[in-house]
């Protein structure tokens, strides 16, 4: 005979993953409140820290190879067309600072939320 506790949990659970799976993604909007350790308030319900954030390269500092051309100067006359090219490393400051907006998403099982993007028009 089967146990009607182990078919209760079993039907609870399938209920659960159906709702889930009807909405997969929740969009929040929160608040930088601290940067070490990085805290974020959404909607004034809930504070989350950096165990439970995914950040993005859109809210980090980050470096990139790039390729500049100039105009290569040869002796005895102003301009010859040439370019030379030169391929350097640079870093991008984009990391969150404290009271900026930002987009999070939460993860289906809600354990971790993406840190998407900050709002535009930011400090």
């Amino acid at each position: 005979m089967a146990d009607g506790t182990g078919i209760a949990e079993k039907i609870k659970k399938m209920a659960v993953e159906a709702q889930e799976a009807r909405k997969p993604v929740y969009i929040y909007y929160g608040k930088v409140i601290s940067l070490a350790p990085l805290k974020i308030s959404v909607e004034q319900k809930m504070l989350l820290g950096e165990k439970q954030l995914v950040l993005t390269r859109n809210v980090t500092d980050f470096s990139v190879r790039v390729t500049v051309k100039r105009a290569a100067e040869k002796e005895g006359s102003a301009s010859s067309g040439e370019m030379d090219a030169e391929e350097m490393q640079i870093t991008v400051h984009n990391g969150l600072e404290i009271g900026e907006e930002v987009i999070l998403i939460r993860q289906q099982e809600g354990q971790k939320f993406i840190v998407a993007d900050r709002i535009g028009g930011g400090s």
